[in-house]
C-alpha cells in the first residue's frame, strides 16, 4: 500500500474507534497535521471570548447552544506530515463509545422555495435598513460505502489552495470541508484577517471580471473590519487588494488586512467574539441581518459557518470560516451551502451559486464513489 492509502485506512480506524480528533492542512501547503485527544480533554467554553489563555484546536458553530457547543481539543497527540502520523500506534488508543444520534433535522428546501426566500430577502433589503443577508440551504448526497479516510485525501488533493480538515467530535459528530476564507492568522509577530465575498465559476485563464453586486458585497464585509478595527484601537493596518482568489470550482473578491499582534495581545478571544461572525457569513448591518436569519432560515446551520483551526499552538493562529463544509452522517452527506444576498441579487443565479460552492465537495464524493 502506498502512504496515502495507509493514510486513509489510519483515519477510518480512528472514525470506527470513535476517537476525538481533527486532522486538516494549510492553504497551499502538503502536509496533513493532527491533533488526536482523550474525551477528557475536550472544553466546552461558554461564550467566544473565554478562548482568551487557552490552547488547542477549535472547532466553533455559528452560534453556541446546547446541541452545538464552542469545542477546543487540548493538544494531546500531535503530529505533522502523513509519516508521523503513521507513526502513532492505533492498539494503544482505546475505543471510545458510539454516541447518542444527534438529535437534530436536516429540513432540505427545494429550488422553488429557496427562491421564495431569496425573493422575500431582496424586498427586505428594499424596505428597510439591512443590506446584505447571506440566506443559507443543505443539500443532501447519498454516502455509499466509500472510505471517508479516502474522501478526505481525494478533497486535499482536489483544493490546494484550501484549508482542507477531518473533525470527529462527541458533541459535534463527523465534519469535513474545505474553506478558502482565514478569520484570523497570525504571522510572526503580525495578525492578519480578510474581507471575502462575491463569487463566480473558475476560469481557466484566470482572467476574471467581477460585476457591481459582488464589489458592493465584498465592501460591506471590508467596512465591518474596519469598523471592529477601530473597536480595538488597531491602527496602523496594511491592506491588500480586493483581488481574485481561486478555490475549487469557485473564485471569490478578497481584501487582506495586516496589523501589529501586539495590539490583542491579551483581548485576542475578545477580537474574535466580535469578529465572528461576519458580514460574510452573516449580512450588514450585523445584528439585523442576524435576526432575519433566524425568521428566513428553517434550519440549524450547526457549525457551518462557525469557525475551526489550530488556536494559540505553537504561538500561531491559524483559524478559518467552516465554508465548504459538510456534515456526514450514517447513510448521507449533508452538505451547507449559502449565498450572499443584496438588492441586486437575481433569485435564480443565487440558487445557481449554492450549486456551484456545492460542487467543491459533491466532485469530491463523485470521485470517490465511482473508484
Amino acid at each position: 500500500m502506498t502512504e496515502t492509502e495507509n493514510l486513509a485506512l489510519f483515519l477510518d480506524k480512528l472514525i470506527e474507534k470513535n476517537c476525538s480528533f481533527a486532522v486538516w492542512s494549510m492553504p497551499g501547503s502538503q502536509t496533513p497535521e493532527i491533533l488526536l485527544t482523550d474525551k477528557k480533554d475536550l472544553i466546552y467554553p461558554a461564550q467566544f471570548n473565554k478562548l482568551n489563555g487557552q490552547e488547542g484546536f477549535v472547532f466553533a458553530p455559528y452560534q453556541i447552544s446546547a446541541k452545538t457547543p464552542l469545542v477546543l481539543l487540548k493538544p494531546g497527540i500531535v503530529k505533522k506530515g502523513i509519516e508521523e502520523i503513521l507513526s502513532i500506534d492505533l492498539n494503544l488508543i482505546e475505543n471510545n463509545q458510539t454516541d447518542e444520534p444527534v438529535d437534530h433535522q436536516h429540513l432540505v428546501i427545494e429550488k422553488e422555495a429557496y427562491l421564495k426566500d431569496i425573493e422575500n430577502t431582496i424586498a427586505e433589503i428594499k424596505t428597510t435598513k439591512l443590506s446584505k443577508a447571506i440566506v443559507s440551504r443543505l443539500i443532501p448526497c447519498e454516502r455509499k460505502l466509500e472510505s471517508i479516510g479516502k474522501l478526505y485525501l481525494q478533497l486535499f488533493q482536489q483544493t490546494p489552495n484550501a484549508f482542507v480538515y477531518l473533525v470527529n467530535l462527541p458533541k459535534a459528530g463527523l465534519w469535513m470541508g474545505a474553506t478558502p476564507e482565514v478569520l484570523l492568522k497570525s504571522e510572526g509577530k503580525t495578525l492578519e484577517t480578510v474581507s471575502l465575498a462575491g463569487t463566480q465559476t473558475r476560469r481557466a485563464d484566470s482572467d476574471y471580471s467581477w460585476h457591481t453586486k459582488d464589489i458592493e458585497e465584498q465592501a460591506f464585509v471590508s467596512r465591518y473590519l474596519l469598523d471592529i478595527f477601530y473597536l480595538f484601537n488597531i491602527h496602523p493596518y496594511t491592506t491588500q487588494g480586493p483581488e481574485t482568489l481561486e478555490s475549487g470550482q469557485v473564485a471569490h473578491l478578497m481584501t487582506s488586512f495586516r496589523f501589529s499582534a501586539k495590539k490583542l495581545a491579551r483581548k485576542l478571544g475578545d477580537f474574535l467574539a466580535e469578529l465572528h461572525p461576519t458580514p460574510a457569513v452573516c449580512g450588514y448591518p450585523k445584528l439585523k441581518a442576524a435576526k432575519f436569519i433566524t425568521k428566513i432560515e428553517p434550519h440549524d446551520r450547526r457549525y457551518y459557518t462557525g469557525y475551526l483551526g489550530p488556536w494559540r499552538m505553537d504561538d500561531s493562529v491559524r483559524l478559518f470560516v467552516n465554508l465548504r463544509c459538510m456534515e456526514i452522517m450514517p447513510d448521507q452527506y449533508i452538505l451547507y451551502s449559502g449565498g450572499g444576498i443584496t438588492a441586486r441579487s437575481v433569485p435564480e443565479e443565487e440558487w445557481e451559486e449554492t450549486n456551484k460552492k456545492a460542487g467543491t465537495l459533491l466532485s469530491a464524493i463523485e470521485a470517490v464513489q465511482t473508484t
